[in-house]
């Protein structure tokens, strides 16, 4: 049988794949335990090991002592290999953070968006102070994620529509990609949070769970299979139009913060709630809340001070769109994030499960997010490490 063409190429191509996968999860490693978990003999490991040094990908980490003969030389990946950028793009400011290719953040920094109107000068202010920050070359970047809400139309890839950031709209991709010169992907920030709780929080080892952010907006990410579930428009998640009975439904969808389940459980809602049980809060606030309005103080302040009337009523609320969310996707899982969720943390989950468990025969268990941290940072780096990998460590040959 003839052999076909290239076959050695690929072999070493999933050798090496394999190789420093194994050394992200499980290294420092020497020679003879990554030929063990690869299967790979020692000379073929050796051989492995010296084309990913040559090539900058692997270096020595020290030496392991051993029996008889002379300490086997441990190796890991290189972190100065490749790095990769994430950014949050919130109203009032922009988070950007700068992570090497073994997923320790080397830098973060926060930038005042109002310093330019484009947002692709915002981002690439933000990308360079994180650089500077880090030590960093921006051609040392491999692949770049942003988080923004609204709504990202999967095809595109351009933000459909955001509310909030009105600036960020089609057409803004393409002059990112532009700017930064490498690979640059725009998600829906909730998503990102999402992939965050999956690998540092409560949904560790959970493919199917659904995260509520809860705060002065609304928001939902759902994970089925492993995969994030986005929608065909990328609408997937928008949880503030949520029709809920006793609230009037959205006259016109363009205003901000109309839906059903925003009026019932977004920041004007929270203060009239607040007022109800007597918890110092600001006054009504007007349709769009301000950015320095924190929603969670109210939440924080019935936490601290035993208000449990208000942590049942809001309970009660929240739980009306987990319980339509559970009877629809049954994850078993809901995770409570965002402003609200975190200052609320067990107690308010522990009712909201209670609640839901009364109106909704499929029973989730809803926890509190345990992701350190900005969320949505953390997910937006993950998921660019996730895309410089493949890229780094497919070209190894």
């Amino acid at each position: 049988m003839s052999q076909r063409p290239g076959t050695p190429r690929l072999l070493r191509q999933i050798n090496d794949r394999a190789a420093l996968e194994l050394l992200l999860s499980q290294g420092p490693l020497t020679r003879a335990e990554l030929g063990e978990l690869t299967g790979l003999s020692k000379v073929t490991s050796g051989q492995l090991l010296s084309r990913l040094e040559d090539r900058g990908l692997v270096r020595t980490a020290g030496e392991r002592a051993g029996g008889r003969g002379p300490n086997a030389a441990l190796y890991t990946v290189n972190p100065s290999s490749a790095y990769v950028a994430g950014l949050e793009v919130l109203p009032d400011r922009v988070t950007a953070g700068v992570a090497d290719i073994t997923g320790q953040t080397v830098a973060e920094v926060t930038v005042d968006p109002t310093e330019a109107a484009d947002p692709v000068k915002i981002v690439h202010s933000a990308v360079q102070r994180a650089c500077a920050t880090a030590d960093v070359a921006i051609s040392q970047l491999r692949s770049f994620v942003i988080g923004t809400r609204g709504v990202v139309d999967p095809r595109s890839g351009d933000v459909r529509y955001s509310f909030d950031l009105p600036a960020w709209h089609m057409g803004v991709l393409a002059g990112l990609r532009t700017s930064l010169g490498q690979p640059v992907r725009i998600e829906n920030d909730v998503n990102l949070a999402a992939l965050a709780e999956q690998a540092y929080g409560a949904a560790a080892g959970h493919d199917d769970f659904v995260i509520l952010w809860a705060g002065v907006g609304q928001g939902l990410g759902v994970m089925l299979g492993g995969r994030l579930h986005r929608g065909i428009t990328g609408g997937a998640g928008e949880i503030g139009w949520l029709p809920v009975p006793g609230e009037p439904l959205p006259l016109n969808v363009t205003e901000p913060q109309s839906g059903s389940f925003q009026r019932l459980v977004g920041g004007n809602a929270l203060s009239g709630l607040a007022a109800t049980h007597g918890i110092d809060g600001p006054a009504l606030l007007p349709t769009a809340a301000p950015p320095g309005f924190d929603v969670a103080h109210l939440v924080r302040t019935a936490v601290a001070t035993g208000q449990d009337g208000f942590l049942a009523e809001l309970a009660g609320r929240l739980a009306v769109g987990v319980a339509a969310v559970a009877v629809v996707l049954d994850p078993g899982l809901i995770v409570l994030s965002g402003d609200v969720g975190r200052a609320g943390g067990p107690a308010l989950a522990a009712l909201v499960e209670e609640a839901v468990a009364r109106v909704c025969p499929s029973r989730p268990r809803v926890a509190v997010t345990e992701v350190a941290g900005n969320p949505v940072l953390r997910g937006a780096l993950l998921a660019a490490l996730d895309q410089a990998r493949e890229q780094v460590f497919s070209d190894t040959v």
